[in-house]
Order: C-alpha cells, then sequence, then structure tokens
C-alpha cells in the first residue's frame, strides 16, 4: 500500500506501485561539467528535493560519478571560496542542500553502482544510489538485505549516514550497525581536497565513527559506502549482510474518524504503545513485526495501522492476529481489519513503501525518540492536534513507528547513533501545497508538538520517557529559543553526549568547515 511522500504515510493513500523517482542526469553527461542556470539541464538538477519550501540557486551544479570527480570539484569549489551542498536522493526536511547562501552543488544521483569490493570485504554502494537499487541488487544478487527504510527513493548518502533504519531493524539494528567504512572526500587545514577510506579497523576509524550517526554534510563528500556488518569477516559476500526474508505477512487497521472518539483514540495509542513497550527484546517472536501507526488528521476520514512479520517467523500467522487482538482490546467500535496475506519479500516491501510523487509539495517535519510510550496527557495533545477543527490538512499526520529490538544491543557510544534504548520513533508531518499556506500549516506542526512537549520546554529532553531526536529528521526549530525553551542544546537532542567526540572528530577531518548547515556539527 504506497502512499506519498508528502504526507509521510498519509492513510487515504491507495493502492498502487510505488513511484521511485530516478537519477536525473544521463548517461551522456560529460564528467566535471558545471551545469550553470543557462545549460538545459539546471533546472532539473537544482529540483530534484523532495521539499519544495525550499528551491537552491546555485551558481552550478556538478555531477559527480568518481571520487576523483568529487575531489576535483571540492578543490575547485574551496579554491574559489564557494560555498558546497551535496545531494543524493533529495530527501532533506530542511534547507541545508537548498539554501540560498549554496554556491555550488554537487549531485550524486548517478553514482550509484553497488558491487563486492574483494579488497575491503564489503560491499560498495555508491553515494547516489537510492535504497530502492540497494533493495534490489543486494536482494536478487545475494539474497541479501539492510535494515533501511521504508521509502525505497530515499538516497543513502544522507540515510546511512545519519543513522538510518527501517522495517528490519528490530530484528536487525540500525543501518550503521552494518556499516564497515566510508570513501569521502574532505578538506585539509591547507584547503586541500582527499579522498580517504575509513573503516572501522583502520587508521581512519574516528572518521568511521562519525558517519555511524552523525548525520550528512559535516565531515566531506561520501561517495561509496562499504557495508559488512559486525562480526562478518567478508570470507563471502552471502555471509556479510543480513539474509533478506523470503516472504512478508501484511496486514492493515483501518479507522474511521467519525466514530473515533478522544477515549476510543487514548486507549488505541496506549495499546500500542503497551505492545511494543513488552515486546522490545532482540530475541522476540516479535522482533520482525513491523507496525508504523499512521495517525492523520481527521480532514483525511481515516487514520491507518499498517502491520508486517516475517512470513518464516515461527507461528507468524498467530502473532499478527494476536498483535493486531492487542491493539482493538477495549476499543469500540473496532476498526476494520484487513488480511493482506503474504507476498514476496521484494515485491511486498515495494508495494507498501512510501511512494516518491512527481510533483512534491511543501513540508514541515518534527521527530522524537521515545523510550516507553507518552503519558496519557500526551498521546491526548496528538488528538487535540489531529481533531483541530481550525486546520485542514488530510496528508499532515502524527507517525509512530516501532523501534529498539536489536538496536538497544549496541552500546549508545559504539556508534555516533546514541539513541540505544529506546522503543518508539514519532515523526510529526505537516503537508501542503502552496506557499500561501506556509503560515498556517507551520503553526499547526509547531503548536502540536509544543503541546507534546508542554512539560520539557517544547521539545522531547532526554528523561524517564523521551531520548531526544533523530537527526535525519532535522528540525531547526530545536536550535531556535523560541521554538525550544528548556535550555538543553540542539546538539543534545540529536548526539546526546556523543557531541563532543563528534566536534572533535569535526576539527580534525573539517579544520576549515567547508562542509556546514543550519545544524551542523561545529568544530571544537
Amino acid at each position: 500500500m504506497p502512499v506519498s511522500r508528502r504526507g509521510l504515510l498519509a492513510g487515504t493513500a491507495v493502492a498502487g506501485a510505488a513511484l521511485a523517482i530516478p537519477g536525473t542526469a544521463s548517461a551522456a553527461v560529460v564528467v566535471g561539467d558545471k551545469v550553470g542556470p543557462d545549460d538545459a539541464r539546471y533546472q532539473d538538477l537544482v529540483l530534484r528535493g523532495q521539499n519544495r519550501r525550499f528551491v537552491g540557486k546555485p551558481d552550478y551544479v556538478r555531477v559527480i560519478q568518481s571520487a576523483e570527480d568529487a575531489v576535483a570539484a571540492v578543490q575547485d569549489a574551496v579554491r574559489s571560496g564557494k560555498r558546497i551542498a551535496v545531494r543524493g536522493g533529495g530527501h532533506c526536511f530542511e534547507d541545508f542542500v537548498d539554501s540560498s547562501d549554496i554556491e555550488v552543488l554537487l549531485d550524486m544521483s548517478t553514482y550509484d553502482a553497488i558491487t563486492w569490493d574483494p579488497q575491503y570485504r564489503a560491499f560498495s554502494i555508491g553515494a547516489g544510489a537510492i535504497l530502492e537499487t540497494v533493495y534490489k541488487e543486494l536482494f536478487f544478487g545475494w539474497g541479501l538485505t539492510v535494515p533501511g527504510g521504508g521509502c525505497v527513493g530515499v538516497g543513502v548518502g544522507g540515510h546511512f549516514a545519519g543513522g538510518g533504519y527501517g522495517p528490519l531493524s528490530r530484528k536487525y539494528g540500525s543501518v550503521v550497525d552494518h556499516l564497515y567504512g566510508v570513501e569521502i572526500v574532505v578538506v585539509d587545514a591547507r584547503g586541500r581536497a582527499r579522498s580517504v577510506v575509513a573503516t572501522r579497523d583502520n587508521e581512519h576509524r574516528d572518521l568511521w565513527w562519525a558517519h555511524t550517526g552523525g548525520g550528512g554534510g559535516n565531515f566531506g563528500v561520501v561517495t561509496r559506502y562499504l557495508m559488512r556488518s559486525a562480526g562478518s569477516s567478508g570470507r563471502t559476500p552471502g555471509e556479510s549482510l543480513p539474509k533478506a526474508p523470503a516472504a512478508l505477512r501484511s496486514s492493515i487497521l483501518v479507522y474511521d474518524w467519525k466514530t473515533t472518539t478522544q477515549a476510543g483514540f487514548l486507549r488505541t495509542v496506549r495499546n500500542w504503545f503497551d505492545f511494543f513497550e513488552q515486546h522490545n527484546t532482540a530475541d522476540s517472536p516479535y522482533a520482525t513485526l513491523y507496525a508504523p501507526f499512521i495517525l492523520t488528521h481527521t480532514s483525511a476520514g481515516q487514520f491507518l495501522l499498517s502491520t508486517q512479520i516475517d512470513a518464516a517467523a515461527p507461528n507468524a500467522a498467530e502473532l499478527m492476529k494476536a498483535f493486531n487482538a492487542a491493539i482493538v482490546a477495549g476499543v469500540d467500535p473496532k476498526p476494520q481489519v484487513i488480511d493482506v496475506g503474504e507476498g514476496p519479500f521484494l515485491h511486498t516491501t515495494m508495494e507498501r513503501s512510501i511512494g516518491e510523487t512527481a510533483t512534491p509539495g511543501r513540508g514541515k517535519y518534527k521527530a522524537g525518540y521515545l523510550k516507553k510510550g507518552y503519558t496519557d496527557e500526551q498521546i491526548l495533545a496528538m488528538y487535540r492536534g489531529l481533531t483541530d477543527s481550525t486546520y485542514t490538512g488530510p496528508e499532515s499526520s502524527v507517525l509512530l513507528i516501532p523501534y529498539g529490538g536489536k538496536v538497544n544491543t549496541v552500546p549508545s557510544d559504539a556508534t555516533a547513533a546514541a539513541q540505544r534504548d529506546v522503543v518508539a520513533k514519532m515523526v510529526l508531518s505537516a503537508s501542503w501545497a502552496t506557499a500561501a499556506d506556509d503560515a498556517k500549516n507551520l503553526a499547526w506542526a509547531r503548536k502540536v508538538y509544543a503541546d507534546i512537549y508542554r512539560d520539557t520546554g517544547g521539545v522531547p529532553v532526554p528523561n524517564a520517557t523521551n531520548a531526544g531526536s533523530y537527526i535525519n529528521y532535522p528540525d531547526v526549530d530545536l536550535a531556535d529559543p523560541a521554538y525550544n525553551t528548556s535550555g538543553v542544546p540542539w546538539h543534545d537532542l540529536y548526539y546526546l553526549g556523543n557531541y563532543p567526540r563528534l566536534q572533535q572528530i569535526k576539527s580534525k577531518w573539517d579544520p576549515r568547515n567547508v562542509f556546514h548547515h543550519k545544524l551542523s556539527i561545529e568544530p571544537r
């Protein structure tokens, strides 16, 4: 059941095939071209971003097809004193790529080859690859996968570096738990660009660590990711990454807003939180269960719970039935339960992915990690926002995502992705079409988020319930004292205790602060 990226997972979407956005540069691109505003390719390249609130106007774009291309492009920009940004899949939620001060845009979309690298005994994935390409190549070639995201049009460039996750993370951990190394173009104190390979076991291990959750756009231009699971020797490709399921069993619960009361909503969401708190260990029979709850605004008419589980899990059908029963317990009237049945792994993954749109809208996204379920008052704050009759946003939502499991077996400082004691994530999204509606949609998103976190200064300050936020869902409001009144700086919300170490690595590898944005790591 694909749904639009604009609404993250809008409950009113209809079934159909997911549309992935292909690379926009053709095979005829001359390596090294500076694609300026007068070039026919320019508009397609600058409009690849999926949030139309931000459209950049760089002096030129360069299409990167090798590490050598990236070194030359970065060196030229540094020599000219021009501000650089990098685009992979185009899914940055803020204007880190499309800011008005970006002068040089490096487009990675055609650098997307996926091969086995015998030198590093790891899979080499070009930083321009999108998840659809990764899933297909790994699965069809070797029967393998990585626990990446459910939006198959997302590029690996930022997704991997920020600590990506997805439907298989409760079973296999964060995607960075399978990151062996990065090939990255960095700039030294003298302004010299060079390509470095940093792995978990070579002399540049600190730079590898920074890319295990430090986020994109901080240290240099990643050109390749080397993927090999922690604990694997890489002796053969087939044992180097997780085996993909053969099939997935799926169901959908559809709720009608017309018959959903405040009490029914509270009980429903509490049931969801209670279930995942009780089944959050890596060895749980529910480790492969993924059930994002897509709580769309009442103007959508419905909201839904989309569930899948590895069909090969022992008693998978009974587990799915028991889960659905736990979710609807005490809820009246009960939602419509649609048993989708079993389907092949890759086909089902593509069918149920968050689809792209050729006409992206505008959006604002805010997020939080949860160590346990929200309080009743926080759930009611969600309810008030989603039933606000003064606001119309059928593609706006609060998305609750199960997390934890295998993720929680890794120490907080073993990777830069520090949140390792969590049960779920929350993503609040406001989605709309025109600039004229910016103010009211931004106001709605900010009000709902502030209401959810009213007891902690309007943001998810780490405590017994909260574990900060997720850098791949960047929100510049967290750095604005008008919206973050907690006194806790934005970087502590994203990185917890790992931020000082990230600062040291930043100072070492990007001493001139060539690579920066509104929420970038600050050199020490």
